[in-house]
């Protein structure tokens, strides 16, 4: 007898652009067996109703709020920007209904506090889309380091480039200048990527961190206007793993003209190097290398490629598609392994930390 595939219902879904469309619809379509997307409900009844018809959905609600409490969905996802995270997955879990939100999970500290505390009350799948820690570079990188590559961990660095949060941006994105919102760079590609780290190299005892304003303005292209910014674009922070491992990390707004993305894990018999094409380790194209005992330089490490089997071929669905296989598993099984608002409320907890300049213990 074939299991019965989870009924998803979207908050916040465009086919023709924005990230759901990009990276949910694909990692879910090749998840079929388990997942089948059956609603949808956008921030006007209109824009669900075009989104339901160019997608063959059958429901199309006139509100969140419809859609949370029908009896049609199984599986809440919220896809919006961060200042609306909290009235909508508050409400997927005041019906009751499992919810996967994109992180951040909530809009700073006190609202991840509060969604995490009311997941737990309600007893359903919650899940948070950290998908670097389902990146197949990423389990290898953790295989790596728990077979002994290195030996004993001694230190790790990393250095990243934002993407956004230099000196030119679009109209759509503006609003990640304003850190009111909660879409900063320390929140996202910062924050998707110590979710990573952390899962190959543990959690961490200690952190300081400081962040900084070095640009004013950012230049709208499309408008021409120059638009006063608050938040940061640069993050400085240095600390230990509970294994000892001495950690420091430099984020920077932009992209560079060299280096964009590198990972070093150093040990006492070897040495692991990841680079990539940029600072969002949730969706960047990484390459390992590594050298040990007595190798006198780096070479390239492939992952298996079982790791890649039955993933889509594209970095930003593939990684997505990891997670979602992890939330059927939650939900058909009981068992907890997808990122959960727990794991999202400790992250919160330690970016709140870095952004406030205090230590995190």
């Amino acid at each position: 007898m074939s299991k019965k595939p989870i009924r998803v219902g979207f908050i916040g879904l465009n086919p023709d652009s924005h990230w759901a469309a990009m990276a949910h619809l694909p990692a879910l379509r090749s998840l079929s067996e388990d997942f089948e997307i059956v609603a949808v409900a956008n921030s006007t009844p209109e824009s669900g109703q075009r989104t339901a018809e160019r997608l063959h959905l059958p429901h199309a609600f006139a509100t969140p709020q419809e859609l949370v409490t029908s009896d049609v969905v199984d599986l809440v996802v919220v896809t919006v920007k961060v200042p609306y995270h909290y009235e909508l997955v508050s409400a997927a879990l005041a019906a009751g209904k499992h919810v996967h939100c994109e992180w951040p999970l909530g809009n700073g500290l006190a609202e991840a506090q509060k969604l995490a505390a009311l997941a737990a009350e309600k007893g359903v799948v919650a899940t948070v889309g950290t998908q670097m820690r389902t990146a197949p570079e990423v389990k290898y990188l953790k295989q790596l380091i728990a077979d002994g590559y290195v030996g004993t961990v001694l230190s790790s660095s990393l250095i990243g480039s934002g993407g956004n949060w230099g000196a030119e941006s679009s109209a759509e994105l503006a609003y990640l200048f304003d850190k009111a919102n909660g879409a900063t760079m320390l929140t996202i590609p910062f924050g998707h990527t110590l979710a990573g780290v952390q899962d190959v190299l543990g959690e961490f005892a200690d952190v300081n961190g400081r962040t900084l304003k070095c640009r004013d303005t950012v230049h709208i292209t499309d408008t021409g206007a120059d638009v006063v910014t608050s938040a940061a674009d640069q993050i400085l922070v240095h600390g230990q793993f509970k294994s000892g491992a001495a950690f420091s990390a430099h984020y920077r707004g932009g992209m560079s003209r060299g280096t964009n993305f590198l990972w070093e894990i150093n040990g006492t018999d070897g040495d692991l190097q990841v680079t990539g094409n940029i600072g969002h380790g949730q969706f960047a194209q990484m390459t390992i290398k590594g050298a040990k005992g007595a190798d006198s330089e780096l070479h390239t490490l492939v992952p298996p490629a079982e790791l890649f089997a039955e993933l889509p071929e594209q970095v930003i669905p593939r990684n997505v598609t990891g997670i979602y296989k992890l939330v059927a598993k939650d939900i058909q099984t009981g068992s907890r392994e997808a990122p959960s608002f727990a794991d999202a409320l400790k992250l919160h907890q330690l970016l709140d930390a870095i952004g406030q300049g205090n230590e995190y213990l």
